[in-house]
């Protein structure tokens, strides 16, 4: 029974490239009382490994939260593995604005102890005693209204690139961070203001309209289905949008276009610029805004310091990394003295600039590559790595990358080969190739040529 991926984030990328199918990405929530998690888990990746869904899970005695990309052909088959749940039995699947057949390229479902890590004590109040649900067109009413105070419950690398005109956006890392701050700043103002919030998807402001019910605000409203159903609804309805800019999501679109304004600065050089960049150093993946140009002349950097260590060879940079919590495709979501042109706290709402039709929304360039073969071993004292050659040749001066879930992706130039026991320029299928790899290397890695 298969409860694990069995395909690299890379294998995947090309089987969907292959297979030229759309996929549509998602998100859902819901929170129930699930007595077995771990069970409740398990049945859900058989049944959507099954249908080819992907996407970021996590499940907790409290309920699911889902950010997932499934096969338009399979779209109905998936919802009925929903309904097979009493508690999700006619959910709302918020669909996203803009759509990428690589944001999610493995199915990641983890038990948590939270689906939000929210640092609450949910035995301290009801947590079902939750705020009034408003759709787009009451949200917009509501918002005309004087006596309202509307509040971002995201954070601050969200909230700079897209939010609601005149919303409160505290200079937060993380939900649980906003929720004492907004509570101080808003205490003298429990009976006499709508509280009116907002989120992504809608599931912070779950849990937030029934802790600030339970600290004493008596009108507290949200945002059904967060800013991506508020988006629908725009269109479905030809609303006005009060939100401006951009709506940060977190796969590997990291954003989608909801009006064409741009509000935000390239962090690096000040022009107008509204497209996330993960630090192209694997001992930084600091999350920033970085323009084009600057993205081209820092390789994807955030500072010179990174950029000189990718240009280091890779033992250097393992050597440097040790010891650092920063996974391979994680993010970092702190500050960076670096970048002169980050803005957090209380955001512009003009627009500095008008977006261009997009011409690929994933972060960077994909690297072009064919899959040569896999992992046979590594030679720890030596330092070398053999691999066996399933396709295409293998030529000494080639640029490789080996590619797995814990060695991440590894980029090398290949000096000296040997194969078959003996030195030689070329290997060709059914080879095995051993040559000097600076770092560990697993069986379940991946061996590619970069053709590009």
């Amino acid at each position: 029974m298969q409860l694990y991926n069995t395909l690299s984030a890379e294998e995947r990328a090309i089987m969907i490239d292959d297979a030229g199918k759309q996929r549509l990405t998602l998100s859902f929530y819901a929170y129930a009382k699930i007595q077995d998690p771990q069970k409740f888990r398990n049945d859900l990746f058989i049944a959507w490994n099954a249908l080819d869904a992907l996407g970021r899970i996590y499940v907790a005695h409290e309920g699911i939260n889902a950010q997932m990309s499934v096969p338009a052909e399979n779209f109905e088959a998936f919802r009925e593995t929903l309904e097979a749940y009493d508690f999700m039995k006619g959910i709302r699947l918020n669909v996203a604005v803009e759509q990428d057949d690589h944001s999610f390229l493995k199915l990641t479902i983890k038990v948590r102890h939270k689906i939000v890590a929210d640092g609450l004590n949910d035995d301290t109040f009801d947590v079902t005693n939750i705020g009034v649900h408003l759709k787009a067109k009451e949200f917009n009413e509501i918002l005309d209204d004087p006596n309202t105070i509307v509040v971002d419950f995201r954070n601050h690398y969200e909230s700079e690139v897209g939010h609601f005109k005149g919303a409160i956006t505290p200079d937060v890392e993380t939900f649980r961070e906003s929720l004492p701050i907004i509570n101080e700043q808003l205490k003298d103002h429990k009976d006499d203001k709508n509280l009116v919030m907002y989120c992504t998807g809608g599931i912070r402001c779950e849990k937030a309209s029934a802790y600030f019910k339970h600290q004493g605000f008596k009108n507290v409203y949200q945002l059904e289905g967060g800013i991506i159903n508020y988006a629908k609804q725009l269109k479905e309805e030809g609303l006005e949008s009060k939100f401006i800019g951009k709506n940060f999501v977190f796969d590997n679109r990291l954003g989608e276009r909801i009006t064409d304004d741009i509000i935000s600065q390239c962090h690096q050089c000040g022009k107008p610029c509204d497209n996330h960049t993960n630090c192209e150093n694997d001992g930084c993946h600091l999350l920033f805004i970085q323009c084009d140009d600057c993205k081209a002349a820092m390789e994807n950097c955030c500072s010179t310091e990174c950029l000189e260590i990718i240009h280091m060879p890779l033992v250097d940079q393992v050597r440097l990394r040790t010891g650092k919590q920063v996974g391979n495709k994680v993010f970092r979501k702190g500050k960076s003295e670096n970048l002169k042109f980050k803005h957090s706290g209380e955001l512009p709402e003009t627009a500095l600039a008008t977006a261009q039709k997009p011409a690929d929304i994933r972060q960077k360039i994909k690297v072009k590559k064919v899959l040569l073969g896999k992992a046979e071993h590594y030679y720890v004292k030596a330092q070398v790595g053999q691999f066996t050659i399933e396709n295409q040749e293998l030529n000494s001066g080639d640029k490789i990358l080996i590619s797995g879930p814990t060695t991440g992706d590894q980029e090398m130039v290949l000096n000296r080969i040997i194969v078959n026991g003996t030195e030689t320029q070329s290997a060709k299928i059914g080879d095995k190739v051993t040559f000097e790899v600076p770092f560990r290397i697993r069986l379940s890695d991946k061996l590619y040529k970069i053709v590009n």
